[in-house]
């Protein structure tokens, strides 16, 4: 791991707010490198606030957008909610339906089915819309690129609002209104919201009058910040607005179909547990059976329609974590079987993988060979696949160079999908691995660890971990911050802990003379090393342990190696 050290600040400006603030001079660095320079620009970072939320009328279309929802309630039209299968798409719907069911009955949703539909909107589901009556879609978190969709609609007497946060093509498709913060021509202040974002951005828009209040919008807010989470959008400006509002509404009035995700958790709920407790389980429904049953758990009213789906969604989970690891395994096989271990990028298929689970088995592979990452599996005709990159490679643009070789695709930065043919599938390979050869930075090819600051063990303190978590909620762009510290030793009293002693318990001091504790999981073969009293230097963030009902601090390691 290649440990990347964040510039050092300006020293006047840290000074500057070290005494503004009265805080250490590393929390000072630390605000000063993330931009929180000075005294209000800390205070609003430190104390978030619903009224900073920009307004939603700066962006582009969103006053044909307002119009038309506005005539539709007016008129008593049949109104279609329809979003993407994934936690994003799912968590935007649910909110869309929840907003509108207070206005009109006529509300309907619509989640296509992953493996007969594909991402995005389908004629399926438009033709589905017509039979219902439907006059107006509005689609949440997919539609930027549906041109042909869109047209068919207008050919049926049904209008389209978009609300999406992927980046448009050249030609944006022939709706009412296309909600998209990356439109060219949108000056919308903020460009990273989800798409559960932007459809909380039409539902703020369509409340705004003399007797709207921000607050009206945290019934909302535990959906949007699940989808913040989940869609690993950067957790800063108005997302971090969101999430932070959106954690505290799970503490007061969580959703009566989210409540039961959690398992009756008595701690305060985290970024981390809507990460690795919630998001997979509600993308477990898209994955293994349909979405929609998300979007029922999300909309559910009472406590034992809530429990009843959860139960189910549990199921899923369970049926996609076994054939998550058993594709992995296979696909780690074919990577050593056809040599690609030496390639500059990883890509693999097969006839009868799980398309719902592909995705987690691409972000499997890249732990395992950090290169960029195609998994595909047959799915109808075509080959469907998910695709992960690594930190400094745009995979988006990976995939418009191969575009000769695909049917479809679309995504980020870092995560895309894409269709092609069966006949098509060793030219992608190949035009691909081409690509990323010419294109993947020598600092690319390696993992790394970027941390803050480095500091002795004696600068650790309780005062120091309260301050950090006053900083949460955290995500990428604003992550948790990371500390190196050097020539520390061994205690004697470090120790190998867990199932098979695979971890390590730590306890650590420096030149200083401060003893720290700390646990490294997945450490435990340097335990030996750790023994013979060689010096090693470490990163970690700093975190509490609570046991017995006493809270000590602990460290937790990142990485640690040593010095000889």
């Amino acid at each position: 791991m290649q440990w990347v050290p964040v510039p050092l600040p300006d020293p006047k400006k840290v000074k500057a707010l070290r005494e503004a603030l009265g805080v250490s001079n590393p929390l000072a660095q630390i605000l000063v490198q993330r931009g929180f320079d000075d005294f209000d620009k800390a205070k609003s970072f430190f104390r978030p606030q619903l009224s900073a939320l920009h307004n939603p009328f700066l962006m582009q279309d969103m006053e044909p957008a307002v119009a038309r929802v506005q005539k539709a309630l007016a008129q008593n039209e049949q109104i279609l909610v329809y979003g993407d299968y994934d936690v994003d798409g799912t968590t935007a719907v649910a909110l869309m339906v929840a907003y509108l069911k207070t206005k009109t009955e006529k509300v309907q949703f619509y989640i296509p089915d992953r493996y007969t539909e594909g991402y995005g909107i389908s004629k399926t589901g438009i033709d589905w819309a017509k039979s219902q009556k439907v006059t107006l879609i509005i689609a949440l978190d997919c539609g930027v690129k549906a041109l042909e969709q869109i047209d068919y609609a207008q050919t049926l007497g049904i209008d389209f609002i978009i609300c999406d946060h992927h980046t448009p093509g050249n030609v944006l498709p022939k709706a009412v209104a296309v909600l998209d913060p990356k439109r060219a021509d949108c000056n919308y202040p903020y460009k990273e919201l989800c798409g559960c974002g932007i459809g909380l951005k039409l539902v703020q828009a369509l409340m705004t009058n003399p007797q709207f209040d921000e607050q009206m919008l945290l019934p909302y807010l535990d959906l949007v910040a699940t989808a913040i989470a989940a869609d690993i959008v950067p957790m800063t400006g108005e997302n971090r607005i969101l999430a932070y509002f959106g954690l505290q509404q799970f503490q007061k009035k969580p959703r009566l179909g989210l409540a039961p995700l959690l398992k009756n958790q008595q701690t305060p709920v985290t970024v981390s547990d809507l990460v690795f407790k919630i998001a997979p389980r509600i993308n477990a429904a898209g994955r293994m059976k349909h979405g929609k049953y998300a979007v029922e758990l999300l909309l559910a009213d009472t406590p034992e329609k809530a429990n009843q789906k959860a139960l189910r969604i549990e199921e899923y989970n369970t049926e996609r974590r076994t054939l998550d690891e058993q594709i992995t395994q296979e696909a780690l096989a074919q990577i050593k079987e056809q040599e690609q271990e030496n390639s500059a990028s990883t890509v693999v298929w097969s006839e009868h993988w799980h398309k719902g689970v592909i995705g987690i088995v691409a972000s499997r592979l890249i732990e395992n060979h950090y290169k960029p990452t195609v998994v595909l599996t047959k799915s109808g005709s075509t080959y469907t696949g998910s695709a992960r990159s690594v930190k400094g490679f745009d995979l988006y643009s990976a995939l418009v160079h191969c575009q000769d070789h695909l049917e479809r695709f679309g995504g980020h930065l870092f995560a895309a999908g894409l269709t092609l043919q069966e006949q098509a599938l060793e030219g992608f390979k190949a035009t691909f691995e081409q690509y990323v050869q010419q294109h993947l930075e020598t600092a690319s090819k390696t993992p790394s660890f970027s941390y803050d600051l480095e500091i002795g063990l004696d600068e650790i303190d309780l005062k120091l971990y309260r301050i950090i978590e006053q900083m949460a909620p955290f995500g990428p762009q604003h992550m948790r911050p990371i500390f190196r510290s050097v020539n520390c030793l061994d205690t004697g009293k470090s120790r190998l802990v867990g199932q098979g002693q695979k971890h390590l318990k730590l306890e650590a001091t420096d030149a200083n003379g401060l003893v720290v504790s700390g646990i490294g999981f997945g450490m435990g073969h340097h335990y030996d090393t750790l023994k013979k009293g060689t010096p090693f230097e470490m990163l970690y963030n700093v975190d509490l342990s609570t046991y017995n009902g006493f809270q000590t601090l602990q460290l937790k390691v990142k990485d640690l190696r040593f010095v000889s």
